[in-house]
């Protein structure tokens, strides 16, 4: 136990060594906001996804329209808009005093140049049904821009509101052919920051965008230091190396483990808060890799694991429990579904009738020769996710199943869930305004391990027409019909196995005031915070 506290020790002053090793330009001082993420932003293209992050992306770009609390789509570039009466065109009128941080004019030709590069990379978002959709895009006027769809798409405006891909950078820093696929010659939008320096795996350095159309921000300057782990960053807030923690928690991966923060809550001088729901935590079940192909075992799975106890122990009661694909207060999904309860003895009961038998007090199931073994894939360097993963472990053993735990590189993770190869894998839905069109929407290609975990269904067919049928709704009546068909499906056939509602976490001192959660998942309202 020694060794292991000198190690401890000598592990944090090596930390707080290296955390205090950036350059003079990108210095600290009282009107620099100090924050921490686990990697570089990227080059920040806005129409790219990784290595660029997200919310970075929402600091320096900007989107025409923006999402509110209530579910309301306001104005934002664009001060009004106007549909047709077939719901096809989308005119938008845009705000007159913006420009790029670079001096160009935001105007019509620069919105069209925009969404032109992003439609000349379809391939890339055919997740995104808005982008495969799009028809023709034209700049009327100097300040009107004009949107025709192929057909009418009711979550048009929800989805101009994301992140990206649709965002606004100046077309001067695009390519020459104006195809940014392959990159951009620098990060520059409209938004309240600029990005001005990177040092690769140290820092990456924002200024106030002095020009910005809106509130400015309090802090004239923003630095994002790169630390990897959220150990790491709880030391880095108490020996005030940094201003703020703010993101999803837990070990490893996540902004703060749930232990270091409930510790923060409990110490002088320091304010936490926790975020509204931001999105769904599940696990995804393979219903065409056998034995998950078999909708007995997926069913006890469902009643076997003990999510009361998991929110106790892992996530200290911070999230709450999750017993359907999507909270209540997401449009069209409240449906009065009936949750799986925990009940290990039904879960017997189940496996017994469908065949799986144990021939002995804890052996491990069988059925026509078959081991009822399932792998559980997980990231292998997210504590939070072995931490569960051992829980779900241990539930299913219980009742007989043997679980073979796979823990891997995140990008090796991603490619099972694209190519089907996993029993139990870890899953999040995407939060407002995504969930549920959005996500849905992707169901219907391998993008994500949704599609893989549906694939063996005798209805995935149907489900996927009728996403397709409620993406192109025009009647609110027959939409909820369609979404209560999908969702209920899903439901009872088991590919889901829901775990908490994600909430994310906020650690500052107490001398910071402002500090909140925005709309989106990834959405920091770093213009918000002041010191006091």
């Amino acid at each position: 136990m020694m060794v292991f506290r000198w190690q401890s020790t000598l592990a944090c002053l090596l930390c707080i060594f290296l955390l205090g090793l950036y350059s003079g330009a990108a210095r600290a001082d009282q009107d620099t906001l100090v924050y921490s993420w686990s990697s570089n932003v990227g080059e920040l293209n806005p129409h790219l996804y990784s290595p660029n992050q997200m919310f970075a992306q929402a600091m320096v770009y900007e989107p025409l329209v923006r999402y509110a609390e209530g579910n309301q789509v306001i104005p934002w570039l664009a001060e009004k808009w106007e549909i047709s009466p077939d719901g096809k065109v989308y005119t938008f009128t845009l705000r007159k005093d913006v420009r790029f941080t670079d001096g160009a004019p935001f105007d019509a030709e620069a919105v069209k140049k925009n969404f032109e590069a992003v439609l000349m990379n379809r391939e890339r978002h055919k997740w995104l049904e808005l982008v495969a959709q799009i028809d023709k895009v034209e700049a009327v006027d100097k300040h009107i821009f004009r949107l025709t769809m192929k057909n009418a798409y009711y979550p048009t405006v929800q989805e101009l509101c994301l992140i990206r891909p649709i965002r606004f950078m100046s077309p001067l820093a695009m390519p020459a052919d104006g195809n940014t696929s392959q990159g951009v010659k620098k990060a520059v939008g409209t938004g309240p920051w600029k990005l001005v320096e990177t040092r690769k795996g140290e820092y990456d350095f924002f200024e106030r965008n002095e020009q910005y159309w809106g509130v400015k921000p309090k802090f004239a300057k923003l630095l994002v230091k790169v630390i990897s782990d959220s150990t790491t960053r709880a030391v880095a807030m108490e020996t005030g190396e940094i201003d703020l923690i703010h993101g999803v928690a837990g070990h490893g991966s996540g902004q703060i483990s749930l232990d270091a923060f409930e510790r923060f809550t409990t110490m002088p001088g320091y304010v936490t808060r926790i975020s509204q729901p931001l999105a769904s935590r599940v696990v995804a079940i393979n219903s065409k890799r056998c034995p998950t192909a078999d909708l007995a075992v997926r069913q006890a799975i469902q009643h076997a694991v003990n999510k009361a106890a998991l929110v106790k122990a892992i996530f200290y009661g911070v999230e709450q429990q999750a017993d359907t694909l999507y909270p209540t207060d997401i449009p069209y999904c409240d449906l009065n579904l009936k949750p799986y309860a925990f009940d290990p003895k039904l879960a017997e009961k189940i496996l017994e009738e469908a065949g799986w038998r144990q021939e002995a007090p804890g052996a491990v199931r069988s059925k026509d020769g078959q081991e009822l073994a399932i792998d559980l894939c997980f990231v292998g360097n997210d504590a939070q996710q072995k931490a569960i993963a051992e829980v779900i472990q241990g539930d299913l053993q219980e009742i007989g199943i043997k679980i073979n735990m796979i823990g891997e590189e995140q990008d090796a993770n991603m490619n099972r869930q694209k190519t089907g190869e996993f029993g139990l894998v870890f899953n999040e839905t995407w939060g407002a305004p995504y969930d549920p069109h959005s996500f849905c929407s992707s169901m219907r290609t391998p993008s994500h391990a949704d599609f893989q975990a549906q694939a063996g269904l005798s209805m995935k067919g149907e489900i996927d027409a009728k996403i397709s049928e409620v993406l192109l709704s025009t009647d609110e009546t027959k939409r909820q019909e369609l979404y209560r068909y999908i969702l209920t499906t899903l439901h009872e056939q088991a590919v889901y196995l829901p775990l908490t509602y994600v909430r994310g976490v906020i650690v500052h001192r107490n001398n910071l005031e402002g500090a909140r959660y925005g709309q989106l998942k990834w959405e920091i309202p770093f213009e918000l915070i002041k010191r006091q």
